[in-house]
């Protein structure tokens, strides 16, 4: 069973910044793709952002686009997710997920086989 471990969300001002990271307890995570999913209050869990497991393809939807930033370390086991210029609607708890075997990115959280507690951002206007 792979744990994955969340750090890093809080509090911030509209226009901060915040760093979410994600460990990983599996040592084959090389291989998996990971990605970065949150839901807000009444709404349905998106994706934000997800990493083929090589890091060489990315998604990010189209409201973080140009403001965050998913980033991986393979030596250490961990992902990451930079917000910049965070706004109000930014608002969620935060999920990492990994799917085994990621031989691309995905982004329909039933294609992922393990995730993070959740971590919660909120910023406030």
């Amino acid at each position: 069973q792979v744990q994955l471990l969340e750090s890093g969300g809080g509090l911030v001002q509209a226009g901060g910044s915040l760093r979410l990271s994600c460990a990983a307890s599996e040592r084959t995570f090389s291989s998996y793709a990971m990605g970065w999913f949150r839901q807000a209050p009444g709404k349905e869990r998106e994706a934000v952002a997800a990493m083929m497991w090589s890091g060489g393809s990315t998604y990010y939807a189209d409201s973080v686009k140009g403001r965050f930033a998913i980033s991986r370390d393979n030596a250490k086991r961990t992902v990451s997710l930079q917000m910049n210029s965070l706004k109000p609607e930014d608002t969620a708890v935060y999920y990492c997920a990994a799917r085994r075997y990621g031989s691309r990115y995905y982004v329909n959280q039933n294609e992922y086989d393990y995730w993070g507690q959740g971590n919660q951002v909120t910023v406030s206007s």
